[in-house]
Order: C-alpha cells, then structure tokens, then sequence
C-alpha cells in the first residue's frame, strides 16, 4: 500500500519530484528518464510508471532551460522506441513457450490475435502510446501474435516519435503558463483523465454490446 501511495504522489507531484532529481542528479538525469520510460514501454510488469505526466513535466523544465529540449527529445523518442522492440521481442519469445506451459493460452487465441495485428496491428500501436498501460501491453501482445517485426517497427518508430514529441511539446508550450504552473497536479491529473477515457469508453461499449447480445439472443 505504501508502495502505491509513493507512485501516485511521484505522478500527481512529478513537478517537484523532477526538479529535485534534476538538481540532485544534473546531466544523470537524462539517464534516469530514459530508464523509466524504456521500462514503461518494455517491461509487462512496470505499467504503472509514469508517461505522459513525466513527458508533459519533463518539456516544462526544458522550457525553463533545466533540461536541453532537443536532446530531451531525441533521447526519450529512442527510449521508447527500443522499449517497444524489447517488449515485442519478449512476447515473440514467450508465445510458444506460454502456449505449452499453460492451458489457458490456446493456439486458436495466438492465431486470432496473429490476425488482428495483422489488420489492425499498426493503428493499434499508435493508437496505444497515448493510452497508459495499455502502451505497455500493445507491444508484448503484438509480439505473442507474431505480427511481421518489419511492419512493428514501421508504427513502434512512428508512434514513438509522435507521442513523446507531442506530451514534451505541450509542456514546453503549455507548462510555464502560470494558470498551469499553479495548478500542476490538477493539470497532470487531467492529462492522465483524457490518456485513459478512450479505454474507458471502449469498455463501456463492449458491456453495452455484451449485455444487447443475450437480449437479443433471447428474442
């Protein structure tokens, strides 16, 4: 429980958390947020790291001349982006591993999910990195259904690119405005609202379609 409550408030604070680690820590912190954003995009079991608030704080301090904006930026793009890869290279890894080891993963499963990301696969992947925790599976479960890795990498590069662009950006734009700054917490936490209403509204959608199903079965 503890643990959980040092998370959030690093996320809702990640302002005054990254300004104490940027004077702390001076040009290691380059490192430092390249390490949390390789392993929320590249490790199944880190989902929980801050993203899009770490992004959005992390161009509000380049704004201020903390940080180097484009070094920020090229850093952080690669970090995500080798993230990705390593996550889709573990699931490739695991999925014929997990299918023999344990009965609830089934063959038929693997081939639907090989044909989905087939379809559907590079929309998804970019579609995903602006949706928290739902970024980090997008590329372990392209992986599982073995979605051709040349394709993969055509959206994992593009997605990358434009979601830490994008989340430096606003905070570089945005962070320093003083409606902004005296309300930081307030902003991430609607920055976290909007990231995850798209998920929200798809799960509504499939108990609304789940539940007009039977009804209609019934008729």
């Amino acid at each position: 429980m503890d643990f959980i409550l040092h998370v959030v408030d690093f996320i809702l604070h990640i302002d005054v958390h990254l300004d104490a680690i940027i004077r702390g820590y001076g040009t290691w912190t380059y490192g430092i947020l390249c390490l949390i954003i390789f392993a929320e995009t590249g490790l199944v079991v880190t989902p929980f790291l801050p993203g899009d608030s770490l992004l959005f704080a992390a161009g509000t301090f380049a704004a201020r001349g903390s940080l180097n904006p484009v070094a920020l930026l090229g850093m952080l793009a690669l970090s995500a982006i080798v993230g990705d890869a390593v996550n889709y290279s573990i699931g490739r890894y695991l999925a014929p591993h997990a299918q023999r080891g344990f009965r609830f993963i089934r063959k038929e499963h693997l081939d639907r999910t090989h044909v989905f990301y087939e379809r559907h696969g590079g929309k998804t992947i970019i579609i995903a990195r602006f949706m928290p925790i739902i970024r980090t599976f997008a590329p372990f479960v392209a992986g599982v259904g073995a979605m051709q890795y040349r394709r993969f990498a055509v959206f994992n590069i593009t997605g990358g690119v434009a979601w830490i662009s994008l989340l430096i950006g606003a905070g570089y734009f945005f962070g320093n405005i003083p409606a902004v700054e005296h309300n930081f917490a307030l902003v991430i936490m609607a920055i976290i609202f909007v990231s995850i209403l798209p998920g929200i509204i798809e799960f509504i959608r499939q108990r609304r379609r789940g539940e007009a199903s039977p009804r209609a079965s019934g008729q």
